[in-house]
């Protein structure tokens, strides 16, 4: 299981996807980045709760996936850890 750093929603100029988070594996570019496509994601509330995601896409060149997650994610999941299985 790899770690990963959730860095924002992913969004346009007026909008957020509040199912669509953009992740960060340190140590992982574009090219490295094709192998988690379809994984799953994990993060886990301090509340206990977990709540699942697919990585669906690479956004942009260095890196960063975007993930769907089951139901909307909260706020302050931005900067937390998740867990790519």
């Amino acid at each position: 299981m790899a770690q990963a750093l959730i860095t924002q929603f992913r969004r346009g100029k007026t909008t957020k996807q509040e199912r669509q988070m953009l992740i960060c594996i340190t140590g992982v570019d574009k090219k490295k980045a094709v192998g988690y496509l379809g994984k799953q994601v994990v993060w886990k509330s301090p509340a206990g709760k977990e709540i699942k995601g697919m990585i669906s896409r690479i956004h942009g060149n260095k890196g960063v996936m975007s993930v769907i997650f089951e139901k909307g994610m909260p706020g302050q999941a931005i900067g937390t850890a998740v867990e790519v299985q």
